[in-house]
């Protein structure tokens, strides 16, 4: 863990909330007990940030500095919101490409899948701020640096991403096996969102159910299925092929 994107002590962190930092998640010392810790623990409640009990032995390996029992990551970038995201870029252009990830968990696979989106000209990437992967260090050197370069939105659902990107005018494309309309049966060049699985998942099945079409890519091994990443950059680059 990058140590610039670590902060420690109670109140710095609580401050760190307060001020709107994009605050991942924070690291609790198991028996760690206080007013001040019962006020971060109240902070931490009401704006929905994710936290652990851990033994004090992980938190002096994070940091050797005084950490009071709580240690927080921070995203090295700042998320946009779902609504700013889709109107700033249906202004520059008609026929965007969203990239909706449910649930992708592992980071090196995240940055992969971004480096790939920002090489394929994605106009912006939503996940779910719940079971994904986070933005930290592995994730910014595995893509690249091109984290920096697309805006990623967190929404609370990525069912509700749906409705609002269909309700936007953009046709909802999900990537599973659960079809037999092949990738290259389908249309990606009007305005579209393409949505990934998690690795072991896949997309969850009430997603399934409210997107507008579902394809999937031709196998012909013995194994079921792509990584992730791999699959992400296949339909990626047939839009791209679909758009030329």
């Amino acid at each position: 863990m990058e140590k610039e994107h670590l902060i420690f002590g109670i109140r710095a962190i609580v401050e760190a909330i307060t001020a709107g930092k994009e605050v991942d998640k924070v690291f609790l010392q198991k028996d760690a007990q206080g007013e001040l810790m019962k006020d971060l623990l109240k902070v931490m409640k009401r704006n929905n940030v994710k936290f652990t009990y851990v033994p004090v032995e992980k938190l002096n390996r994070l940091t050797p500095n005084n950490h009071q029992g709580a240690v927080a990551t921070i995203a090295p970038i700042s998320f946009v919101g779902i609504e700013t995201l889709v109107e700033t870029v249906l202004e520059k252009t008609k026929t965007p490409l969203f990239l909706v990830l449910d649930q992708i968990s592992d980071a090196r696979n995240f940055g992969a899948i971004i480096r790939t989106a920002e090489c394929s000209g994605v106009d912006g990437i939503i996940v779910q701020k719940s079971g994904a992967a986070p933005v930290n260090g592995d994730t910014v050197k595995t893509s690249a640096g091109a984290v920096f370069n697309i805006p990623i939105c967190r929404v609370e659902h990525i069912k509700d991403a749906i409705f609002f990107l269909q309700g936007s005018g953009i046709k909802t494309v999900a990537a599973t096996e659960k079809t037999d309309q092949t990738i290259y049966d389908i249309s990606l060049t009007e305005p579209v969102a393409i949505i990934m699985g998690s690795e072991d998942r896949g997309i969850n099945p009430s997603v399934l159910k409210i997107v507008d079409e579902k394809a999937k890519l031709p196998m012909f091994g013995t194994i079921g299925s792509l990584n992730v990443s791999v699959a992400c950059g296949a339909f990626l680059y047939e839009a791209v092929r679909q758009r030329k």
